[in-house]
């Protein structure tokens, strides 16, 4: 019935009062544009301008019309705007998975900076393992995801977001206990204790990291209660079950009955990384990217 270049065209004519103006302000000669107007008319079958030889006016459908046109108009320019945005990541859902550890070392200083670069992006945080980000990934119901010290299969693409090392986390009324800034303590002090760890099916990587670190200390760990998340971990340890090595953020989570000693040998940090999946990959997510990026060099 009509387009929304004949509406912008009548909305300029009744607001101007006058085609000729109406025609300077659209960059337009005048006889083109009184076509359209014509045309527009013709086509709603109805009269929408009283012409006279001052200018026109507008009847009363064109009252209504221009009403009506207006807020066509501001919503057509909401809904390009809107589109546009979200092409550029501006706006929409983010999925983020994370590791549990992520919340006491990366994961905070990068929400706020999304909250900062991208006030309009709704953030939806799951707390998952590694291998449920992985699968997650894979499947297209998470779009990026913070994992530590694991090894995203392929396809999927990595950005290393920091490297910690791993400490001792022991029962606060241990004989080995002893306050922070004391020197390191051997891990083969260790060997007698029960290990608290993940299970090697939801962090095998980590899992076999500890492992690996107590052969090389010239023990091997002897295995007793798991727990899937870290926070679960240190919370056995403050029950006196044992011991376990755990990323040293884990010490800003400040459990009582706890304490945390830096260990010889320190062996390699672990590495927490974003981790996505490259194909198909959504303008928030690239966003997302970019501000990890920008945390990492900051």
């Amino acid at each position: 019935m009509f387009d929304l270049r004949q509406l912008r065209y009548f909305v300029a004519v009744a607001e101007a009062g006058h085609v000729g103006r109406a025609a300077e302000r659209l960059h337009l000669s005048q006889p083109p544009l009184s076509r359209q107007i014509r045309q527009l008319e013709a086509n709603l079958g109805v009269s929408l301008f009283h012409r006279h030889a001052r200018g026109v006016s507008l009847t009363e459908a064109g009252e209504r019309l221009l009403l009506d046109a207006q807020d066509l108009l501001a919503a057509a320019e909401a809904a390009a705007t809107t589109a546009q945005r979200t092409a550029r990541g501006e706006l929409g859902r983010l999925r983020l998975g994370f590791a549990s550890t992520a919340l006491y070392s990366i994961l905070p200083a990068l929400v706020r900076r999304l909250g900062e670069g991208l006030p309009a992006v709704t953030l939806e945080l799951r707390e998952l393992t590694a291998e449920q980000q992985f699968h997650a990934l894979a499947g297209g119901t998470l779009d990026a995801g913070i994992v530590i010290c694991a090894d995203p299969p392929a396809p999927l693409d990595r950005l290393p977001l920091l490297a910690e090392p791993l400490v001792a986390c022991l029962p606060a009324q241990h004989p080995l206990a002893a306050p922070a800034g004391t020197t390191p303590l051997p891990l083969a002090a260790l060997r007698d204790e029960p290990f608290i760890l993940f299970p090697r099916v939801q962090a095998p990587a980590l899992h076999d990291r500890i492992l690996a670190l107590g052969q090389q200390a010239g023990f091997t760990p002897r295995l007793g209660q798991q727990g899937v998340q870290m926070q679960t971990i240190v919370g056995l340890v403050s029950a006196g079950l044992g011991v376990a090595l755990v990323p040293a953020s884990m010490a800003g989570l400040r459990r009582p009955g706890v304490c945390y000693r830096a260990i010889e040998p320190a062996g390699l940090d672990l590495p927490t990384e974003l981790v996505w999946q490259p194909a198909g990959l959504r303008p928030v997510t690239a966003r997302l990217i970019e501000l990890a990026r920008a945390a990492v060099a900051g």
